[in-house]
């Protein structure tokens, strides 16, 4: 026991089988050896024998322990390509998401010098080229507010400019509204549903146009805020109005809807007709809640101004708050009591 325990500790790494085998082997060859010079031939040769299957046992210990360590090494080589193709995913979806980072900056910069080359070769007015400025400054805010997951769809043209949708979302961050109705789908809409996202309010936009409305829905899936906003097609059908027809979203797309706190009123478009946004308040006014909001795009044109001025005639506790936010009109509405107490 004592040569067996020198021997282990001259050999820590090594089991008790593994050094039992080269002890006991030069023990046999020892006692081989003596019997064989003293004349005990048959005990050398039962010695001889004993040794060899001490060998052979030696050689199955040698294959064991050599069968674990490569079944580690293969385990080993597996765990290692598995963090390999971890980390592979990792920096490929790093780089995807930079990229298209990149590519919204890019294609922001390249719609703003097609604007000046267009506003340029037209010889525009100092007006459009002072305003310039302004727009590449509020383009810049907008994207330091939110970091969109996908490339954002474009502003200006028949969609708000960024001027005009900064201000709408300071508007709608500050108020915080619970339910956002939007007539007219398009770039604010994914706008508007990234700060309801932040807030916990959700949106519905309307659009008479399946096109714009599909595209619409898929920007919003591309950001992942489908559980925010929804769009619904709301053809354009009469309404009757004071014994006047207009043509104007289908009322059926708003049966579920009611205590809408912030509209904002961006369609039908002009084509449709003169007057096309006239009818927007008398058709929400019974779904709105005790207050609300108000804002009208385009409240510069001559139809919108009527609509405006006939609105605040007509809806006791509708005021124009002063406040013109690009080319959006701002109005705040408050229901009186008597009629809180009795809408429905």
């Amino acid at each position: 026991m004592s040569t067996l325990s020198r021997t282990r500790r001259r050999l820590p790494r090594l089991t008790s089988p593994q050094v039992a085998v080269p002890v006991s082997a030069g023990a046999l060859c020892a006692g081989a050896v003596a019997t064989a010079l003293t004349g005990y031939d048959k005990i050398a040769v039962a010695l001889i024998a004993l040794l060899g299957a001490v060998i052979v046992a030696g050689l199955l210990l040698v294959y064991r322990r050599l069968a674990k360590v490569q079944k580690a090494g293969v385990a080993a080589q597996q765990a290692l390509r598995t963090t390999v193709e971890e980390m592979q995913r990792r920096l490929v979806a790093a780089v995807e998401r930079e990229r298209l980072t990149a590519g919204d900056r890019h294609l922001e910069l390249a719609e703003a010098i097609a604007l000046v080359r267009k506003l340029t070769d037209h010889k525009a007015g100092s007006a459009e080229l002072r305003s310039l400025p302004r727009e590449f400054e509020a383009t810049v805010q907008l994207f330091q507010g939110f970091t969109p997951r996908a490339p954002m769809p474009s502003s200006g043209g028949f969609a708000l400019n960024p001027t005009g949708l900064l201000e709408l979302l300071h508007l709608i961050r500050t108020r915080k509204p619970r339910l956002v109705l939007e007539l007219g789908s398009g770039t604010s809409t994914v706008w508007i549903a990234y700060v309801l996202e932040k807030s916990g309010g959700k949106l519905v936009s309307l659009d008479h146009e399946p096109g714009y409305a599909n595209r619409t829905r898929q920007a919003l899936a591309a950001h992942g805020l489908t559980k925010v906003a929804q769009v619904r097609e709301a053809p354009l059908a009469p309404v009757n109005i004071e014994g006047r027809d207009y043509p104007w979203y289908d009322p059926e797309a708003l049966a579920d809807l009611h205590d809408i706190d912030f509209v904002l009123i961006d369609g039908p478009p002009e084509a449709i007709g003169a007057d096309a946004r006239y009818p927007a308040l008398h058709m929400i006014e019974k779904r709105l809640a005790d207050r609300a909001t108000v804002v009208f795009d385009d409240a510069g044109r001559p139809d919108e101004q009527a609509a405006l001025a006939a609105w605040t005639q007509r809806y006791e506790g509708l005021t124009r708050e002063g406040e013109l936010l690009g080319r959006h009109a701002v109005l705040a509405f408050a229901r009186p009591p008597a009629m809180a107490t009795t809408r429905g």
